[in-house]
């Protein structure tokens, strides 16, 4: 069984080595092909890889290819894990909406459609080859913006088997489980517990968590809200969140809070692009150690707690055929009713065999939903704008965007993307 990696010179890779090594038992990879169009950053990390490999006894063989169509024949899982124009594209991200006085973020708001401009039609190519080298392969996208290209990849894609992943549920129900360990103990495993989360893609609410069946959701509301009420800077206003009844994705800061993210931009450098630029320089240093054969600690500082487990957990649900339970980002196909059924979401679903298959859900409420919906159509339209270089569709995901900029400084904030990015836009 062969599982590729496009993007494989990612800093994150080491981790998803350790991750495919504790489940080679179940999940019988022979191959991990790593694919990245940096050469010199693929042999560093790849050949770290393969160093933890061999000292684990080489359960299976680690293969290193810059061809993206080669890396794909044969494949039976894709992960996908890239970012078009590399971490110095990030930083242009965050400072394109600092410039205009707007959220500058690497999936929210204008920095998160510059990103999804550049990437569409990348993860779309690598789409069309797999239909041709690898018809049978479940495409698994862990790059930003997941729900934005994962729209993309079922309107332009349909025909490949694809999932988009976030590791924000995972993280929100470890933590849940950890809250309850006093009173469960510490031999609960995450198996045994179901979060309920629902919206989209870093804009979803979490509304149940139980454990074999049990509902623990009103003791956790509780303790969430004492927890808020002591704090003298409470992540969220008790209040709301009295109101909700849920815990809002902490992307949700971004709309609920704007005025306090934007007040931390203001205070850049460093912003989050250039830490990481500092951070990875460090591990790639680390990573081409030749006796080094294991992740190293400051890999934490890069952040993706729990992506390894993440990702094959899902492909091990898969391939054993498990049926298990997972928040993913699919088209949801009426499983929401009342919701438009092409719409994709973050939402619990059935992983077996067959496929990734949503679960009949409640909606959200309309104090959600109204928010919902104005994001969904600016990420249909960012999905157009990117297919088809169309500036109509640009300008209009802009203009509704609930973070975009007043109808009046619309054009001229489009006009700094397309030229910030110019050279990975060629569809303009």
């Amino acid at each position: 069984m062969k599982v590729t990696v496009i993007g494989g010179g990612s800093t994150y890779t080491p981790e998803l080595i350790s991750g495919f090594l504790e489940r080679v038992s179940t999940f019988p990879v022979t191959e991990l092909c790593l694919m990245d169009i940096d050469k010199e950053r693929l042999e560093v990390v790849g050949g770290f890889a393969q160093r933890i490999v061999e000292a684990n006894g080489s359960p299976f063989t680690v293969t290193l290819l810059t061809n993206q169509r080669e890396a794909l024949r044969g494949a039976s899982y894709v992960v996908t894990q890239l970012r078009v124009g590399g971490m110095e594209s990030r930083r242009r991200d965050e400072y394109l909406g600092r410039r205009h006085g707007l959220i500058g973020q690497e999936t929210t708001g204008v920095g998160g459609m510059g990103k999804a401009l550049r990437t569409i039609p990348v993860i779309l190519g690598i789409a069309k080859d797999m239909r041709e080298v690898a018809p049978n392969a479940l495409l698994a996208n862990f790059t930003n913006p997941s729900g934005i290209i994962t729209e993309a990849l079922f309107r332009y894609a349909p025909d490949v088997q694809a999932v988009g992943v976030c590791n924000v549920p995972i993280t929100t129900k470890m933590h849940m489980l950890e809250e309850l360990e006093p009173r469960l103990g510490s031999g609960i495993s995450p198996q045994q517990a179901s979060l309920d989360t629902l919206g989209l893609n870093h804009l979803s609410w979490h509304r149940g968590f139980n454990v074999d069946g049990e509902d623990f959701w009103p003791e956790i509301m509780e303790n969430y809200l004492a927890e808020l009420k002591s704090s003298d800077d409470p992540e969220w206003e008790p209040r709301m969140i009295e109101s909700l009844g849920m815990i809002p994705n902490y992307y949700l800061q971004y709309f609920y809070h704007t005025d306090r993210k934007l007040a931390a931009q203001d205070k850049w450098p460093p912003s989050r692009a250039e830490e990481v630029i500092e951070i990875e320089k460090d591990l790639l240093a680390q990573y081409a150690n030749p006796s080094l054969t294991k992740p190293p600690e400051d890999l934490m500082k890069r952040g993706g707690a729990y992506y390894s487990t993440l990702a094959t957990q899902l492909l091990n649900a898969h391939y054993n055929d498990l049926g298990e339970t997972r928040i993913v980002n699919v088209r949801h196909n009426g499983a929401v009713e009342g919701w438009p059924a092409d719409w994709v979401l973050e939402m619990p679903c059935r992983v077996d065999k067959a496929g990734v298959h949503p679960l009949p859900t409640e909606p959200l409420p309309e104090v959600c939903f109204g928010l919902l919906a104005n994001v969904k159509a600016y990420e249909k339209l960012t999905v157009e704008a990117a297919v088809h270089g169309n500036l109509e569709a640009a300008y209009q995901a802009i203009l509704v965007h609930p973070l975009g900029p007043p109808a009046d400084q619309v054009q001229t904030v489009l006009d700094d993307m397309l030229e910030t990015h110019k050279e990975y836009l060629p569809q303009f």
